[in-house]
């Protein structure tokens, strides 16, 4: 099956709603958005190596990556290869003595390692199909200043409604009020908004 590169293109998180995060991946030469939603401390691993900071002692990662380095491991790329109720499965394609080796991760833990190693990302196309969102050729437009640079972007000021709101919208509204918040870059609030037209899509 063909993959699909990715590129991490934000790394948000929500005012209003504790503890939650969002890593956004973007389809290279794309239109297409894959927002992942991921812990605290896996958001603040990959915020750390986005912005290039050194912290005073190694965190988890970090000490991980070392680890490779230092014992002859090459991370090639992370391959997103399925999506099963809600869970991104990722896994480390690696280089040692010449073999490849596949280890099974985390997504959150992948994409960390990936900034590090600084290695291509890819997924297949039923997962884009899936879970992916949908950019207008004019938002593309807007945002392609970033479109090779990771940012990291406060989002859920702008928040539409409680999500019991959306529970009494029509498709149409909820298609339109998903372009809303794309607009906004409020990811977290799409992540929503896409799961409710998806589980009515369902029915």
């Amino acid at each position: 099956m063909k993959k699909t590169e990715l590129e991490i293109v934000a790394l948000s998180h929500s005012i209003t709603q504790t503890h939650s995060y969002a890593v956004v991946l973007g389809e290279v030469d794309g239109l297409r958005r894959l927002p992942i939603v991921i812990g605290g401390f896996e958001a603040q691993a990959i915020a750390v190596a986005l912005e290039r900071m050194q912290p005073s002692r190694p965190l988890t990662h970090d000490l991980f990556a070392n680890f490779m380095t230092t014992f002859g491991i090459t991370l090639m790329e992370v391959v997103i290869y399925k999506l099963e109720e809600g869970i991104f499965f990722s896994k480390l394609i690696c280089q040692h003595d010449g073999g490849t080796i596949e280890i099974d991760s985390r997504t959150s833990d992948a994409l960390a390692l990936a900034v590090r190693a600084t290695c291509k990302i890819y997924t297949y196309e039923n997962i884009l199909e899936a879970a992916g969102l949908y950019l207008e050729q004019g938002d593309a437009g807007q945002s392609g200043s970033d479109s090779k640079s990771s940012k990291t972007i406060p989002v859920g000021s702008k928040q539409s409604g409680p999500e019991n709101e959306m529970k009494k919208m029509s498709l149409d509204e909820l298609n339109k009020l998903l372009h809303e918040v794309l607009e906004q870059e409020d990811y977290s609030r799409a992540i929503s908004i896409r799961d409710e037209i998806n589980n009515r899509k369902k029915k």
